[in-house]
């Protein structure tokens, strides 16, 4: 049986920020990652991370409070603004801080971090590396991480990869550790901690079109979710704009902000025929650009009533192959499209889950010594819909912050006694036995066809544009797949290396954050930042401005409220 002070869930920028920041303390802290952290989701992050920095001629005057602002109306006035105050105020030292430690940002003319416009922003505040940002932020980190558990000032610091947490260990109501399936020993063991923290992104895969990972499936969600912790604001979802036609990989947001155009199947630059983008055009916020780009899609002025155009021709090829040379490799290998000389074939996708495990403005869930970060945390600093570049902001923001409160809490003595080893033992023993269970099973039930209906079902029934009807019958199948899965069987038994039973797992992690997901979409009866609901085509603050919280129960989710933080700025009507 292991002991860690502080466990990290995930291996990310959340969870190798909190890491970091914990070990700045000399708190003992072990990362566990059901794969190496260089292969984690954030690599994918292509745009950039927003900080007022006010690098670009356009962006002198900016500052944390117009940041702020902007995050805030951005999301429809559901983010705590103390919390969105926090991350814009924390967002250049975080951003300094990357630099100094190693992080190739793009430059401006006079050596400075160069910086893009993005949808919804005053002004232009997002720090780039090309399109590639994610990756080299993610890399910087590690290179800390790889430093740092060599150092012999500092403490331990440990990184377990390819190892998958199964469940939480709390007792009295309190968390003291967690369940670790070793993917390459078989081992089912123990990780005894003082504080927990989950940096274990989001839920994309819930979907079929997403440019989510593999590895993106809500399991991380619904492990706190089982052990009684809610999930907040899981019914807002963020659709992509330009996801590539076929795969749905991510075509960033920094192609349009940089000048890309979207065009129709008539070449029109559609976006200025609606009020709420004819302004702003394609650096209108992300919700707003993929609902009209659904519009012109439905209403036949698509490719092959799928599709539209992103078009960069008009950029150059020099622009292109310095600022967006990530899209265009991959346009040309999946679409054998180059940018440079064709528009790009896109439609919106699934991208980002706005809601997750309720936390604090310090990232403390309602289980002491239970923490999260990330994207699969809520603290929350995206409310209805999250700006574009502020995500990779918040994975690093909140990350430290995690990690420093999760110290504070350790060092502070606040755990209390350590429960008896009994208490890790007959837990462990609880795992074995129901993952012995899931070998044993007599049913008959394929948890790739359950995984492929669920897709199928979130794609057309919890889609861009949402409706009673739809919702209902989306709802009555999730719970028929919730069945199902109580009767699956599988291929392979043993636990050395089992991607038969690691599939079914994450299948219930899966089904669980989509049953949240759907009936919270269903029960909120209005339209707010990414959930528009045709039968309800407004914001209702007079009902709805408060955040929903799900809680786990044998009969599915019980459906609770807390209210949004409205302490700086008054709710108005947003207009770009």
């Amino acid at each position: 049986m292991r002991y860690h002070q502080v466990i990290v869930v995930g291996g990310g920028l959340a969870g190798l920020r909190a890491a970091l920041e914990l070990n700045k303390r000399n708190v003992k802290v072990a990362v566990v990652s059901k794969v190496h952290p260089l292969r984690s989701h954030s690599v994918e992050a292509q745009g950039g991370i927003n900080a007022p920095l006010g690098n670009h001629p356009r962006g002198s005057h900016d500052s944390p409070e117009l940041h702020a602002f902007d995050t805030v109306k951005g999301s429809d006035y559901l983010a705590d603004q103390k919390s969105a105050l926090r991350l814009t105020e924390d967002a250049s030292e975080r951003v300094r801080e990357m630099e100094h430690w190693g992080v190739p940002f793009s430059r401006t003319t006079d050596g400075k971090i160069a910086q893009r416009p993005f949808g919804g922003a005053g002004f232009p505040r997002t720090c780039f590396a090309s399109d590639k940002t994610g990756h080299v932020l993610l890399h910087t980190l590690y290179e800390q991480c790889v430093k740092y558990e060599q150092a012999s000032e500092r403490g331990e610091m440990v990184v377990y990869d390819e190892q998958i947490v199964t469940g939480l260990i709390v007792d009295d109501g309190v968390c003291h550790g967690v369940i670790v399936w070793d993917f390459q020993t078989g081992e089912i063991d123990v990780i005894k901690s003082e504080a927990v923290i989950f940096a274990t992104g989001g839920a994309g895969r819930i979907f079929g079109k997403t440019t989510n990972a593999l590895i993106s499936t809500g399991l991380g969600m619904a492990i706190p979710y089982w052990a009684g912790i809610p999930i907040k604001d899981l019914e807002f979802v963020q659709f992509h704009p330009t996801t590539l036609f076929g795969t749905n990989i991510l075509m960033t947001e920094g192609a349009r902000g940089e000048g890309g155009f979207l065009l129709n199947n008539e070449g029109d630059r559609f976006l200025a025929n609606y009020d709420d983008s004819s302004k702003a055009m394609e650096v209108a916020p992300r919700d707003i650009v993929a609902r009209n780009m659904t519009r012109e899609i439905m209403e036949g002025r698509g490719f092959e009533d799928e599709y539209l155009h992103l078009d960069l021709r008009h950029l150059g090829r020099d622009k292109i192959l310095e600022r967006l040379p990530g899209i265009r490799d991959l346009a040309m290998k999946f679409v054998h499209v180059d940018p440079i000389e064709a528009p790009v074939p896109v439609q919106p996708g699934m991208h980002y889950t706005m809601g997750g495990i309720d936390t604090n403005e310090l990232g403390a869930s309602r289980v002491p010594g239970f923490y999260a970060a990330g994207e699969c945390g809520s603290v929350s600093v995206h409310g209805a819909n999250r700006l574009g570049g502020n995500s990779m902001l918040e994975t690093i923001v909140y990350g430290a912050i995690a990690g420093d409160s999760a110290a504070q809490y350790v060092l502070d003595g606040a755990s209390g006694k350590t429960p008896d080893d009994t208490i890790f033992e007959d837990a462990r023993k609880r795992e074995l036995s129901r993952l012995d269970g899931m070998f044993t099973g007599a049913g008959e039930e394929n948890p790739a066809d359950i995984k492929d209906e669920l897709e199928e079902t979130m794609n057309r029934k919890c889609w861009v544009f949402r409706e009673e009807k739809t919702l209902q019958e989306g709802i009555e199948k999730v719970e028929e797949l919730l069945e199902r899965y109580q009767n699956i069987t599988l291929n392979s038994t043993g636990l050395r290396v089992n991607f038969d039973l690691l599939w079914a797992l994450e299948l219930g992690g899966n089904l669980a954050m989509a049953e949240v997901m759907i009936k919270g979409a269903a029960r909120r009866k209005e339209s707010r930042g990414s959930q528009f609901r045709t039968d309800f085509p407004t914001r209702d603050d007079d009902n709805w401005l408060h955040h929903t919280l799900a809680y786990y129960t044998n009969d599915g989710p019980r459906f609770d409220s807390s209210e949004v933080d409205l302490s700086i700025w008054e709710p108005k009507e947003r207009k770009y």
